[in-house]
């Protein structure tokens, strides 16, 4: 019985440090960190701002695990609410800005008349996606 444990943790601590990469891996592929260093003429420093997105997304883990109960620092909200507006904002711009790909690989690839049929497909997909997820929380 222990050994199931144990290696359901190994598993699942294993899967974990994948996605975690894979997240992170995007994040630099986006080119969020470097469009921040960029902007605010800060290139010298990009290691560290690497090193931070590390930290803070370990940091979010542990926060999501453990649920610390917050206590007398509960002023300190409204700053997490902010940096993390300011996070999902920097994803949007970076996603809109992946976003150009599409109509130069539609065109390159020559599938210009197949186009809406792919752009329906993926939203039928997402939203098929969505109601299955719904259907199954119920």
């Amino acid at each position: 019985m222990w050994v199931q444990q144990i290696l359901l943790g190994i598993i699942g601590l294993s899967s974990g440090v994948v996605i975690a990469g894979g997240l992170f891996a995007l994040i630099v592929e986006l080119g969020v960190i470097a469009d921040f260093a960029d902007r605010t003429h800060t290139a010298d420093k990009i290691l560290l701002y690497e090193d931070c997105a590390a930290l803070g997304g370990v940091a979010g883990n542990l926060v999501s695990v453990f649920r610390p109960q917050m206590g007398y620092l509960g002023f300190l909200l409204p700053v997490f609410g902010l940096l993390s507006g300011i996070f999902v904002g920097c994803w949007a711009m970076a996603l809109a800005e992946v976003l150009n790909v599409f109509p130069i690989f539609i065109r390159r690839l020559k599938i210009v008349r197949y186009s809406v049929a792919f752009i329906l497909s993926m939203a039928l997909g997402r939203g098929l996606g969505a109601f299955i997820y719904l259907l199954k929380r119920w």
